[in-house]
């Protein structure tokens, strides 16, 4: 049984009662100030320390009188492995092939088999049948440092049995990685969540209220919709800077690019491709954006937690007689995103480029100045809006931000955050990374087929496996769903039932703000998945009517984003 007033559990053991509690405060370091074991440690315990467990050894009793009645037997005070998050280590190291973690397990017990069965089939098959992003080791970077892990391991272990509520930050290990633009955000109310030690944009706070972090829609809710009808109407500005970045160069780099990823990678200059790496089973691994620079050189964009995972991806694709170099460039290179029907205005009163759509087509790329600064300005974005990524040597990242937002007075200019974000790329319809597109499903599954070309060569990887999935079918299909919600959205897990039966589980979601609607994404039986299809989602406890949607709801033709 387990009981947050007592922050621990009770369990029989043998003939007696066991109560394991877990402290909110006083927690010490085991093998300080060193924090590990000699090597020849053999799981000893350490001297009993009962008067810093009082306080929920107290609750306890308090909770289950009998065993107050029985006295304390034994104590015991031994180690235990927490990492940042929570969750153990399971899966490959950075940068090395074939070399496999499977520790940091809080419950050694309850986790062992799981870990054991899923690393096993990851190891031998390259995929493994549940979702394994929040496992996977390379969710950590070298931001992760000693004085990082030793506050954020303190504070996973202290809150064992507190459950954050949604969105909630906790403090500890902040910081680690910032834009320039940080402290300058945040004198305008940014209010940060942190992405692989990178703090990025959340919400901005106007009005200097705080968060009230909620299941529900909470105190934000207003905030975040008029962060969105500015993108809308005007012009939104974001720091994106921690998006994942690398070069790739060489003779070889669009054969190889081919190969390893499943649409075709362009070779006209500036010329842009969303694309996806899969396994040998044709699972999904990663997404990437690639930009032709030049006829030897593509820049590749991926998301923020995946920047060591798609490192290894990159690497460890190439083949021996490849000529090709690929760097990490993530620290180098700072990234805005402007977007909105004035964003053309604003970027043509900063800069002497032509940003018309005869000069400046819907996904392409080009090197320009704007502000004196030198950009590679990418005519994308994930919000659904006329808009362009800037991407600018992060040192001059300050002098390019400060001239937009003052140039982009006149029209009305806001600073945007990831909630919004989230909204608006809901409602175009938009797949998000570690959510809808993971090592469980395939592209086909996914309904991402437009992203495969199955006719290019060389074969790229996966796609023999993702023909015979073509070929013999498929049990699940991923939907575009909207709801008719109560005070609260879908936010990812939320089982989704038909006729009283659970048929699936949503992915992710949220509140659309241009078109005051609940909208969210989910994985179904494909009997349940043709447009038109009605079922329920369960969120807290009440189950809502959910329609599949055939198209996004917003701006579906791309008129917008085309303007």
């Amino acid at each position: 049984m387990r009981d947050s007033l007592t922050a621990g559990y009770f369990r029989q053991e043998q003939n007696s009662g066991l109560i394991g509690i877990y402290e909110h405060t006083g927690a010490v370091e085991a093998w300080a100030p060193k924090g590990v074991p000699e090597w020849a440690s053999e799981s000893e315990l350490f001297t009993e320390d009962l008067d810093r467990l009082m306080p929920w050894l107290g609750n306890a009793l308090e909770r289950m009188p009998v065993l107050a009645d029985a006295g304390i037997k034994q104590i015991f005070n031994g180690a235990i492995s927490h990492t940042p998050d929570g969750p153990p280590l399971l899966g490959p190291v950075a940068g090395l092939k074939n070399f496999w973690l499977c520790c940091g397990a809080s419950f050694g017990i309850a986790q062992g088999a799981g870990c054991g069965k899923y690393l096993a089939q990851w190891m031998l098959y390259g995929d493994a049948d549940i979702n394994m992003t929040g496992l996977d080791p390379r969710r950590f970077g070298v931001f992760a440092d000693d004085p990082y892990l030793r506050s954020t391991v303190f504070q996973d272990y202290c809150n064992t049995f507190v459950t954050p509520l949604p969105s909630e930050e906790l403090p500890a290990g902040r910081a680690q990685r910032t834009s320039p633009l940080y402290e300058t955000l945040k004198a305008q109310g940014a209010v940060h969540s942190q992405t692989f030690g990178w703090e990025r944009p959340k919400w901005f706070s106007l009005d200097g209220r705080d968060e009230d972090y909620s299941y529900h829609r909470n105190n934000v809710f207003e905030v975040v919709r008029d962060e969105c009808l500015a993108v809308r109407d005007r012009v939104g500005i974001m720091d994106f800077t921690g998006f994942a970045k690398y070069e790739v160069r060489g003779p070889d780099a669009r054969a190889y690019l081919n190969r390893l990823c499943a649409n075709r990678i362009p070779s006209k200059q500036g010329g842009i491709t969303l694309t996806h790496v899969l396994s040998d089973q044709g699972r999904i691994q990663g997404e990437m954006t690639i930009t032709c620079i030049a006829a030897d050189f593509y820049y590749v964009l991926s998301a923020a937690s995946a920047e060591t995972r798609d490192m290894d991806h990159l690497i460890q694709g190439l083949q021996a007689n490849e000529q090709v170099s690929i760097q990490n460039v993530t620290d180098d290179w700072g990234l805005l995103v402007v977007a909105g029907p004035r964003a053309r205005d604003l970027l043509s009163a900063c800069s002497t480029a032509d940003f018309s759509t005869e000069a400046f087509r819907w996904f392409t790329g080009q090197a320009i100045t704007i502000a004196g600064v030198p950009v590679r300005a990418l005519r994308m974005n994930y919000v659904g809006e006329l808009g362009w990524e800037l991407h600018a040597p992060i040192a001059q990242l300050t002098t390019l931000y400060d001239a937009l937002w003052q140039a982009g007075q006149p029209f009305g200019i806001a600073n945007f955050g990831l909630y919004a974000v989230n909204s608006l790329r809901i409602e175009k319809g938009y797949r998000g990374w570690g959510a809808e597109l993971t090592n469980e499903v395939t592209l086909l599954d996914a309904d991402m087929e437009r992203f495969i070309r199955f006719d290019k060569k060389p074969d790229f990887n996966g796609r023999a496996a993702t023909l015979a999935q073509r070929d013999a079918g498929r049990s699940i299909q991923l939907v575009y769903l909207t709801l008719q919600a109560g005070t609260a959205d879908v936010r990812g897990g939320e089982p989704i039932y038909s006729d009283g039966r659970c048929i699936g589980v949503t992915t992710s979601g949220g509140y659309g703000h241009r078109t005051d609607q609940s909208l969210g994404f989910g994985y179904v039986a494909i009997a349940h998945s043709a447009p038109g299809t009605v079922f329920e989602v369960e969120i807290l406890g009440e189950r809502y009517p959910a329609t599949v949607l055939a198209e996004p709801v917003w701006d579906p033709s791309n008129a917008r984003q085309r303007a």
